[in-house]
C-alpha cells in the first residue's frame, strides 16, 4: 500500500465530516453542498482501500479505519492553523498581542500605555488580560507576562526577555500613615488581606512581616480579597493597610495616593517573567515594547532604596 497522501481537499472533508459525524453539517461547515462533501470522502476511501464511515439513514459511524485517522487529522489541520497564523504574525508587525494577569494589567500595564501609544503610533496593542496560561501559537501571543517561582524551570522553547522583581510591604493612604507611625502601632490598625499569591508554596504573610521586625503578630482580622488590585484599591480608599506588592502599587505609591513607610519589606520566592517565542524578539513591535518595558520597570528600583529586603523562603 503507497504511503503518498491523498488530496488534501479531501482530508479536509473527512476531518470536518469525523468531527461533526454528520456530512450535512460538514458540509455547512466548509461552504460546500452535501453531494460535493460527499464525493470528497469518496474519493479518500478509494485513496485508502477501505471505507471511512458506516452510513446510516440519518447519521454516520466511523469504521475502525476512520476512528484511527480522525484523531490524527484533526491533529494535523490544527498544526497547520497554527504554522499559518504564525506568518500571518511575522507579516503583519502592526499589530502586537499581550497577555498578563488582570491586576498586573489594571495596575501597572494601563496607567503607561499612553506613553506607549504616543511613542509607537504605528503598533496596534491588544492585551488579554487573563490568568490563564494561554498558548502562543493557538491563541495568537506576541508576549506573556506571568508571575511564577523564580526556581520553575525554563522553557527551551520561548526567550525569557526580562524579570521584574517583587516585593511587599505595608501601604495604606497617607491619612492613615499619620495615625500609625511605627510598626508596633499597625498592631491596632484595620488589616486587609490580599490573598492572590496563596497559591506559592510559602506565601508571604503579615505574620512573616510583623516576626521580620521582631513583633509578635496579633489575631489578625479583617477584608480578604481574592484579586491584588482589589487589596490596593481599598487601601487606597482609606479602608485599612494591605502588605501590598510594588508591581501593583507602583503607580500609587508614585503619585502620593498610598505610602509604604516602613524600612522592612519582604521579597516573596516569585516574579513577572516576560516571555516570547525564541526568535520572535527580532520582530520590530515586540522589540519596541520590550525595550520600553525595560525602561519602565528600571524606575520601580526608586521604591526600594533604603528598605531591607527580606527573602520568604
Amino acid at each position: 500500500m503507497s504511503d503518498r497522501l491523498p488530496p488534501l481537499t479531501a482530508l479536509r472533508a473527512f476531518e470536518a465530516a469525523a468531527r461533526h459525524l454528520s456530512f450535512q453539517d460538514a458540509a455547512s461547515e466548509l461552504g460546500v453542498t452535501p453531494a460535493a462533501l460527499s464525493f470528497q470522502i469518496k474519493s479518500l476511501e478509494a485513496h485508502l482501500g477501505a471505507p471511512l464511515f458506516h452510513r446510516m439513514n440519518r447519521r454516520v459511524e466511523l469504521t475502525e479505519a476512520g476512528s484511527a485517522l480522525a484523531p490524527l487529522a484533526s491533529e494535523g489541520f490544527g498544526t497547520l492553523l497554527q504554522g499559518w497564523r504564525a506568518a500571518r504574525r511575522v507579516l503583519d508587525s502592526g499589530i502586537l498581542t499581550v497577555t498578563a494577569g488582570p491586576a498586573f494589567t489594571a495596575k501597572w500595564l494601563a496607567p503607561r500605555l499612553f506613553h506607549f501609544a504616543q511613542d509607537h503610533p504605528e503598533i496596534e496593542l491588544r492585551f488579554a488580560a487573563t490568568l490563564r496560561m494561554l498558548d502562543f501559537a493557538k491563541d495568537d501571543i506576541d508576549i506573556a507576562i506571568r508571575f511564577g517561582l523564580k526556581d520553575q524551570p525554563p522553557d527551551p522553547t520561548l526567550h525569557e526577555a526580562l524579570r521584574i522583581g517583587e516585593w511587599v510591604t505595608p501601604m495604606m493612604s497617607p491619612e492613615l500613615a499619620a495615625r500609625f507611625p511605627t510598626p508596633e502601632s499597625l498592631r491596632d490598625a484595620t488589616i486587609i488581606f490580599d490573598d492572590s499569591i496563596a497559591f506559592l508554596r510559602s506565601s508571604v504573610s503579615w505574620r512573616d512581616w510583623f516576626a521580620a521586625n521582631g513583633i509578635e503578630a496579633p489575631d489578625l482580622h479583617g477584608p480578604r480579597f481574592s484579586q491584588a488590585d482589589h487589596a490596593i484599591d481599598a487601601a487606597q480608599a482609606g479602608a485599612g493597610v494591605v502588605l501590598g506588592r510594588v508591581s501593583l502599587a507602583e503607580a500609587a505609591l508614585a503619585q502620593g495616593q498610598l505610602v509604604a513607610p516602613f524600612e522592612v519589606a519582604l521579597v516573596p520566592p516569585a516574579d513577572f517573567r516576560v516571555l516570547c517565542p525564541k526568535g520572535a524578539e527580532t520582530r520590530p513591535a515586540t522589540r519596541a515594547f520590550l525595550d520600553w518595558l525595560a525602561e519602565q520597570t528600571a524606575g520601580m528600583a526608586d521604591h526600594g532604596a533604603g528598605r531591607r529586603l527580606v527573602e520568604v523562603a
